[in-house]
Order: structure tokens, then C-alpha cells, then sequence
């Protein structure tokens, strides 16, 4: 089961837990009007809560270039597992993504890790569609070199425990945010992101027959971010700033015309 085919480049939200039904129906119709034609480079993704992806799909039948994910699934398309989530039933929905090992799962009380990522991983590409897997570095150092190779250190094996687990021509997307820059006052550098982003993309050039990655800044963004930061990387996976409609479509003007 072959997954969709990745732009150059992706602009992308994140609605968490906070838009109810009507409020995500009005939302993704509206995303729906701005969203970049079909030819073009650009391509964008929305990932809204599980109880509103049948009526999401519904709406974007007539925008396909815009993919449509879910928030997490578990490992196994079936069986006796009360409360989870199958992959292949979010295929049948009209999923073309899954969100995997968000920060917010990755931490207390969850504590999501790397080995049940990367099976999911595999499920998600098992089942035609395309993993997206944020990573992202716990500890802070103010010494910039220092940092950086902290960061290296801790989102290697984030890395590599999902291109292990994968076939090595499925298409994956990446998306780095330090997790001490959630919500924080000052988001990570510009500097900061590009030395780890470039240091993680060749991490993943080592790796024989993984041509299909895609590797985006999943922080606080917006209107200017992108510039700060397209010499190094292949888009932007937005959260709360790009609920409102006005400020996505100015992220995605950006990155379309760049």
C-alpha cells in the first residue's frame, strides 16, 4: 500500500485538543480556500482530533493536495486493545499521516518511548500512510555548541529507531522542536535549530535508500520564522498560532514563495 508522494515542501497544523466538531468544520473549510493548487511545491497538512476526521475528510475531497492526519494510533491494526486507535481504520477514514511521539506524549504521565514510536512507524508506513515524527531534545544548555551536540545526542536514537523499523523508501517527515522551548518565553535560535537540523539530516544520509525525508521546525512560529530558517529546512509544523486562518495562510505564502 503505497503512501502519498511528499512535496518539497509542507506547512502543517496541529488543532490538539482544541477545536471542537463545528469549530474544526469551519476551520478546515476555510483552510480548504487558501490552500496552495495541486502542482504546487508547497503542499499542507492539517491533523485535527480523532472524533472530526470523518467529517474532515468529507470536506477536503475536493482539495486533495491538503493531507489530512491523525493525533497518534497504536502499533496493531486490530485486536483487544480498549481505547486505542487502529492505523489501518484511520487509512480506511481518509487519513494520509500520523502524528507520532509528540512532545505531550513523550512526557509524564504518558511517557511515550522511542521503540513504541518507531512501531508505530512502521504501522503507519504498513498501512500506506506517512509518518510524521516529532523529536526534540529535553536538556538546555546556554552555551550554544554545547547544546547543539546535547540535542544531536538525544534526537539520534529518536531517529534512527524509526528508520530501522521502516522499508527504506518510505516517505517520513520529521519535525524538531526542543522540548525545554515549549511554551517557553524565548523559542529556540534560528542558530540553534539549523546547527542540529543539519547535523540530524546527515545522520540521516548515512543511512542507505532514505530518500523520501522531509524534516520541519515543529516550534513557535510566525510571519518572518520561515525565513530564519528555509537555508536549512523543509517547512513548518505549526501549533496554536496557526489556528487562526489569517496567520496560516501567512506561513504558507511564505514557504510557497520561497
Amino acid at each position: 500500500m503505497a503512501a502519498p508522494t511528499l512535496p518539497k515542501s509542507l506547512v502543517g497544523v496541529n488543532t490538539k485538543m482544541y477545536f471542537d466538531l463545528p469549530t474544526t468544520t469551519a476551520y478546515i473549510s476555510s483552510v480548504s480556500k487558501i490552500a496552495p493548487p495541486p502542482d504546487s511545491s508547497c503542499g499542507i497538512f492539517i491533523i485535527p482530533s480523532y472524533p472530526c476526521l470523518g467529517a474532515a475528510h468529507t470536506l477536503l475531497q475536493a482539495t486533495p493536495q491538503v493531507l489530512l492526519g491523525a493525533q497518534n494510533c497504536h502499533t496493531e491494526d486490530s485486536g483487544a486493545y480498549t481505547g486505542e486507535v487502529s492505523p489501518l481504520m484511520l487509512k480506511q477514514i481518509g487519513c494520509s499521516m500520523v502524528c507520532l511521539g509528540h512532545a505531550e506524549r513523550r512526557r509524564a504521565p504518558i511517557n511515550e518511548a522511542d521503540d513504541v514510536i518507531a512501531k508505530k512507524a512502521k504501522a503507519v508506513v504498513r498501512n500506506g500512510m506517512i509518518p510524521l515524527v516529532c523529536i526534540g531534545e529535553k536538556a538546555k544548555s546556554n552555551i550554544m555548541s554545547e547544546g547543539v551536540g546535547l540535542a544531536i545526542r538525544e534526537c539520534s536514537p529518536q531517529i534512527m529507531e524509526v528508520l530501522r523499523a521502516v522499508p527504506g523508501d518510505a516517505p517520513i517527515i520529521f519535525a524538531y522542536e526542543p522540548a525545554w522551548a515549549i511554551g517557553a518565553q524565548e523559542p529556540a535560535s534560528a542558530d540553534h535549530v539549523l546547527a542540529v537540523v543539519k547535523s540530524l539530516k546527515s545522520l540521516v544520509d548515512t543511512v542507505e535508500g532514505k530518500t523520501e525525508i522531509r524534516m520541519l521546525y515543529g516550534g513557535s512560529a510566525k510571519p518572518g520564522t520561515w525565513q530564519t530558517l528555509k537555508a536549512g529546512l523543509d517547512g513548518l509544523f505549526l501549533g496554536r498560532f496557526a489556528h487562526n486562518v489569517e496567520n496560516f495562510e501567512k506561513v504558507i505564502r511564505e514557504v510557497e514563495e520561497s
